[in-house]
C-alpha cells in the first residue's frame, strides 16, 4: 500500500486541480513517478512509513487495551458504554500521536521531495538528525496539535467498531440460545468477513468525519510550503479560499483505496491472534488442572 500513501500526501500538499477522474489521476501520477524516479521512487520514505505504522498500531493497541481493562475493573463481563470506548480510544490515540509525531514529520518531507534533491532526507535517522540540527527538537513535533485533533479519527473509529462487534456477539449468542447451545470461550470469535466489514465501515465513517485535519497537517509539515502555510489558521483560511471544501478533502479517494485494505487486514489479523492467544491460554490452564492452579 506504500505507493498509494505516497500519492495521498502528494495530493494533500498539491494546490493545482487534478486532471481527469480520481482513478485516472492516481494511475497517471504513479506512472509519472516511476518514469522519473524508477521503481525506487514509488517506495521513497518506506522506512519511516513502516516504522511509523508498526509503532503506532503497536503502541495504540497496548494503551487501548490497558485503558479498557482498567475501565472495566478487570471484569471481562463488564459491558462498557460507547462513551467509555470513545474515551479509552482518545487517550490511547493522544499518547501514540505525541510519541510517533517525529516519524510522520520525516515521512511527509521524504514524500514531498525527490531523492536527488540536495536537501532531501536519505532515511529516517538522517531525517530526524537533520531536523534536530536545523530546527531543534521542536521541529520534530511540528504539527503535533493537528495530530491531537486527529485523535478524534481513532476515537470515532474504535467506538463504532466496538459497538458493531458487540452487536455481532449479541447476535451470535441469540443464535446459540435458539439452538439450545451454550456459548463457550472457544466461540468468542466472529467470522473474518464480519471483522472485515466492521473495520472497513468504522474506518470509512471516521475518515469522512475527520479527514480535513490530515490535509492541514501535511501542508504544515511540508518544508517546501512553510511560507504559504506557516500555522493552522492561515493554512485553513488559504485552503478554503483557494480550493473550497474540495481542498480540505484532497487525496481522500487515494487514502480510502490505501487505508481500507490495510485497516481490514490489521483488524482481522489482530482479532485472530488475540483469539489464538486467549484459547491457547485456556487450554494450558485446563492441562495444568485445578490442583496445580491452586
Amino acid at each position: 500500500m506504500h505507493p498509494l500513501d505516497l500519492l495521498k500526501v502528494k495530493f494533500q500538499v498539491a494546490t493545482e486541480k487534478p486532471a481527469g477522474g480520481a482513478g485516472k489521476h492516481i494511475w497517471n501520477t504513479l506512472r509519472d513517478i516511476r518514469v522519473q524516479d524508477g521503481w525506487k521512487g514509488l517506495y521513497r520514505g518506506v522506512s519511516p512509513n513502516i516504522t511509523g505504522n508498526a509503532s503506532s498500531w503497536g503502541l495504540y493497541f497496548l494503551f487501548y487495551n490497558m485503558l479498557k481493562k482498567r475501565a472495566a475493573g478487570d471484569d471481562p463481563n463488564y459491558r462498557m458504554p460507547a462513551s467509555t470506548y470513545l474515551l479509552c480510544s482518545a487517550e490511547a490515540s493522544a499518547v501514540t500521536a505525541i510519541m510517533t509525531n517525529p516519524i510522520w514529520v520525516v515521512k511527509v518531507r521524504m514524500f514531498t521531495t525527490r531523492a536527488d534533491n540536495a536537501t532531501a532526507y536519505r532515511g529516517l535517522w538522517h531525517g530526524l538528525s537533520s531536523i534536530v540540527r536545523k530546527e531543534g527538537f521542536a521541529g520534530l513535533w511540528r504539527g503535533t496539535s493537528l495530530a491531537l485533533v486527529g485523535v478524534s479519527n481513532g476515537a470515532v473509529q474504535f467506538m463504532a467498531y466496538e459497538e458493531m462487534k458487540r452487536w455481532g456477539f449479541d447476535q451470535k449468542r441469540k443464535q446459540f440460545a435458539k439452538a439450545g447451545k451454550i456459548m463457550g470461550p472457544e466461540d468468542e470469535k466472529l467470522s473474518n468477513t464480519a471483522y472485515t466489514v466492521m473495520s472497513g465501515a468504522s474506518k470509512l465513517w471516521a475518515l469522512t468525519l475527520t479527514y480535513p485535519y490530515q490535509v492541514i497537517r501535511s501542508r504544515i509539515q511540508n518544508n517546501a510550503t512553510t511560507h504559504l502555510y506557516p500555522n493552522i489558521p492561515t493554512t485553513i483560511k488559504r485552503t478554503w479560499q483557494g480550493e473550497g471544501i474540495k481542498g480540505l478533502y484532497r487525496g481522500l479517494g487515494t487514502n480510502l483505496v490505501r487505508v481500507l485494505p490495510g485497516t481490514c487486514v490489521t483488524f482481522v489479523v489482530y482479532e485472530n491472534i488475540a483469539y489464538l492467544l486467549r484459547t491457547s491460554a485456556l487450554r494450558r490452564e485446563e492441562k495444568r488442572g485445578p490442583g496445580l492452579n491452586s
